[in-house]
């Protein structure tokens, strides 16, 4: 079996170690890809310096959109093929497949559209200076993205990188690297100049290591684990360079007496089963006020129990988790939650003909979770969600706030005094009142506070985090 190359300056180029890469579906091996290390990473470093002093680096802003712009048509027309990869390579269900590459399109669609719209400012000051503001790109950026989104993950950093006038080095997540791979394919073919996007593939603790602590990197943008997120941050630290940390959440759910019961409960069953529930900002904590929380968990059970479980090509509600290590992991706080007694309220099913070997874990709703209990305060990453009851907005707020992380949470409300009080107190990157998520929303600003890590992706505010503001000021005379 041929293994998959890293893509660097422009050129295909392998390793002389593999790694396999095994279909979550039936935990049979797929494909390979190289295993690439620090020779690797330094190969696409200077790469990527070469196109900052060279051909990329010449590109003026509107000429960079119309690239990013005709990557985007051609992820479009790529779409079924890079969607069939993403849930082979993945485990996704092909309709969540199938919308994650529309999604990727759109990130490069957005940042094409942005790339020659980041105005810096005129300063008022003394007579005989002008003073102006400019944004700069920060040079040779790392980008590591995590397994559970690549496609999304990979436009949703790459996009505004490029769009600001960085160069690439890419290091996807070795269990799903293939459509990160596709996607440098696809960039060759719209013009990118050679090491404007250069991809790496191979294990974290090698290439990511190396990535993060290369002395000619200028920044660093990481999604994944809290404890990895430490890793990057302190490695970058020691080259002074800024880094964009998104480090996953506990994100709550509030539910109120007063709120439209039926809309949340279909809300947040989707919100903490979509992608088997490896989502960084899946809702996994259902805090729900003490006069409607044994019939609501009625009514969350009840969907609980029609969600089905299969293989990716089957697309049923969930697919398999994406890999062996991830569902001994979820399924060791389903059993925990069994040996401490708490209440299991139900489970999903596993459709027919499920194959044997695949990654399948059952959806479980867990009830009166104590507020402190492992499985309400450290992140499962997968369909498991937890109940908690409340006596009133206090309480709730109080629940809200009590995990050490920080990325999102929904408000479910009639009343917009108590909306309002709730999303200024809860401690979260994003609030949602009455919806979450909003839809994907690459036009939203996201990333969280506390745990959950630090700066900004998506929407406009992702383009400052990949630049650097300078300061100009000319002495001319009154």
């Amino acid at each position: 079996m041929n293994a998959h190359q890293h893509f660097i300056g422009g050129a295909w180029i392998g390793s002389e170690a593999t790694l396999p890469v095994l279909n979550p579906s039936h935990g049979q091996e797929m494909a390979r890809i190289a295993r690439g290390g620090a020779r690797e990473i330094d190969e696409a470093v200077k790469a990527g310096h070469a196109a900052m002093d060279g051909e990329w680096g010449r590109l003026d802003a509107a000429s960079r959109g119309r690239l990013l712009l005709k990557l985007a048509e051609l992820i479009r027309r790529d779409a079924e093929i890079l969607a069939t990869m993403e849930s082979e390579d993945v485990g996704k269900p092909m309709t969540l497949a199938r919308n994650d590459a529309q999604v990727c399109a759109r990130y490069f669609e957005y940042y094409g559209g942005a790339a020659d719209k980041v105005h810096g400012d005129t300063i008022p000051f003394q007579n005989g200076f002008t003073v102006m503001t400019v944004y700069e790109p920060h040079g040779v950026v790392g980008v590591i993205v995590p397994w559970n989104y690549p496609l999304q993950m990979t436009g949703r950093s790459v996009a505004p990188a490029l769009a600001m006038g960085n160069a690439v080095v890419l290091k996807p997540a070795e269990d799903t690297s293939l459509s990160a791979l596709h996607l440098a394919k696809l960039a060759a073919e719209a013009g990118f100049p050679a090491g404007s996007l250069n991809v790496v593939t191979g294990l974290g603790e090698e290439a990511g290591a190396a990535l993060a602590s290369h002395k000619g990197i200028h920044h660093i943008s990481f999604t994944g684990s809290r404890e990895v997120g430490t890793l990057i941050q302190t490695a970058a630290a020691k080259n002074t360079i800024p880094v964009t940390l998104e480090l996953g959440g506990k994100s709550p759910q509030v539910v109120f007496a007063d709120a439209d019961l039926s809309e949340a409960g279909t809300v947040i069953v989707k919100a903490i089963t979509q992608n088997a529930g490896q989502t960084c900002s899946a809702g996994s904590r259902v805090v729900i006020e003490d006069a409607i929380y044994d019939s609501f968990t009625a009514d969350l059970a009840r969907r609980f129990k029609d969600l089905r479980v299969g293989s990716g090509e089957q697309d049923l509600d969930l697919g398999p988790v994406v890999n062996a290590k991830q569902c001994e992991r979820v399924q060791g706080y389903i059993d925990l939650a069994r040996r401490d007694g708490l209440t299991i309220l139900a489970e999903g099913e596993l459709g027919t003909n499920v194959p044997g070997d695949g990654y399948y874990v059952r959806p479980t709703l867990i009830g009166d979770v104590p507020p402190d209990h492992r499985l309400a305060q450290e992140e499962i990453f997968g369909p498991v969600l937890v109940a908690i009851r409340v006596r009133d907005e206090a309480e709730a707020l109080k629940v809200a706030n009590g995990t050490e992380y920080g990325l999102a949470a929904g408000i479910w409300t009639q009343d917009l005094g108590k909306a309002l009080r709730l999303s200024k107190g809860i401690k979260s990157g994003q609030v949602f009142v009455n919806n979450y998520g909003a839809g994907g929303g690459v036009e939203l600003p996201f990333g969280g506070v506390k745990g959950s890590g630090h700066g900004r992706e998506k929407g406009f505010e992702a383009l400052y985090g990949f630049g650097s503001m300078k300061m100009i000021a000319i002495k001319h005379g009154v």
